[in-house]
């Protein structure tokens, strides 16, 4: 394998080669952490922007290869590499794209909504005016005036409810007594 700069243009060309190989690391980091956080993690928007923009040079790479007629082998080592990438960033946005549909009452009531892109809070934003619609159609306009709201609801379930369990127990000792 050639290396340094010998006037061809390698130099730069490995360079390159090794600032795509750091980002796919990074990329690969940021998808293990994001998976394994319980919570949904700061969005990286510079890492994928330029993972993006790697991908589409790598798929030029992959064509201007494929129609020099280069070494089948060669084209079939950069298409692997170019569907790791692919996959590594799809797996990304896949899983925090699970995350927001499964808690995203949580994420736009908090400082979470802040960690989200603008293409998230779009899709959190109509994920939580489809489960509204859904909730109001299928069961809150059934319950009485004071319950029908989607917030109140979510607000109820995260109040505290000891107090009445142990005015219950008070109660129950003073009828024994």
């Amino acid at each position: 394998m050639a290396s340094g700069s010998d006037g061809l243009g390698l130099g730069s060309e490995d360079y390159e080669t090794l600032m795509a190989t750091t980002d796919v690391e990074l990329l690969k980091k940021a998808w293990r952490n994001e998976k394994a956080s319980p919570e949904i993690l700061r969005f990286q928007f510079n890492l994928i922007q330029r993972s993006r923009e790697q991908i589409q040079l790598m798929e030029e790479t992959v064509e201007e290869l494929a129609e020099s007629g280069a070494d089948p082998l060669t084209v079939s080592l950069y298409q692997m590499d170019l569907d790791r990438v692919l996959f590594l960033l799809r797996s990304y946005l896949r899983i925090r794209l699970q995350k927001i549909e499964k808690y995203v009452i949580h994420i736009s009531k908090t400082e979470l909504w802040n960690r989200l892109s603008d293409q998230e809070q779009k899709f959190a934003k109509r994920c939580t005016d489809d489960l509204e619609k859904h909730l109001n159609q299928s069961v809150l306009s059934k319950l009485p005036y004071g319950y029908q709201s989607i917030l109140k609801q979510s607000i109820s379930s995260e109040e505290d409810d000891m107090g009445s369990l142990l005015n219950l127990h008070q109660a129950r000792r003073l009828g024994h007594d």
